[in-house]
């Protein structure tokens, strides 16, 4: 696989553990010498290479916007199949660097499962990493999602618009953190498709019923394409 991902020696990885919370859930930690990286990785019941990166906003966290989107799409989409799901909970939230640096770490694991393809989701903060995990990952991004994002730290996303790669962004109009000139902007880098959310704050609350078939069908299609 053509990927930038580093490896857990790399990442200084002192000791790891993780258990089985359901059956298509595992919560994993990894001890380094620069913090804990957690990860909650929903796993598909049959083998599959393809999965989805999911990137918290600078205060970390997994779960995502619109009532845990994150969650909801992670055990959807392994439900069906169509991807492992990866949620990162940073060492560093908003560190830029050491949280894009994770997520590709998160992503050298999927590739030792099997993982050959990847779709990275990111909100606010979180679309700045995604989007540069993206580009670190290569040809073996299939495509991104950012939700609310972030335009600082978009600027590598130039590369994504000269592959082709596939881009979503979402945003909504009454964000009072972020306003949606800020996915513009991450647009005109990217080349991607930008959709604003009518009543939609910077949680993306009021668009919470729609985004999981939404957000889900998009990446179901960039994973099965080809």
């Amino acid at each position: 696989m053509d990927d930038g991902s580093p490896t857990l020696a790399e990442l200084g990885v002192l000791a790891r553990q993780h258990v089985a919370v359901t059956d298509d859930l595992d919560h994993h930690e990894l001890y380094t010498w620069d913090g804990l990286l957690t990860l909650l990785w929903h796993r598909p019941v049959a083998h599959c290479d393809t999965a989805v990166l999911y990137c918290g906003g600078a205060m970390g966290g997994v779960l995502g916007p619109a009532g845990g989107l994150f969650h909801t799409l992670g055990t959807a989409l392994a439900r069906d199949g169509v991807a492992h799901g990866i949620r990162v909970g940073y060492r560093a939230p908003n560190d830029l660097e050491r949280c894009v640096y994770d997520t590709l770490c998160a992503a050298g694991l999927a590739a030792e499962a099997g993982v050959r393809r990847f779709v990275v989701v990111g909100h606010s903060f979180g679309g700045a990493v995604a989007v540069q995990a993206a580009v670190g990952l290569r040809t073996a991004c299939a495509g991104v999602v950012t939700l609310a994002s972030q335009s600082a730290g978009c600027e590598p996303g130039e590369a994504l618009a000269e592959r082709s790669v596939p881009v979503l962004l979402l945003h909504g109009d009454r964000d009072a953190i972020l306003p949606p000139y800020s996915s513009q902007m991450v647009q005109l880098l990217t080349g991607g498709e930008l959709v604003v959310l009518p009543g939609s704050d910077h949680l993306l609350t009021a668009a919470a019923p729609e985004l999981p078939g939404r957000v889900g069908d998009w990446i179901t299609a960039r994973l099965t394409a080809g």
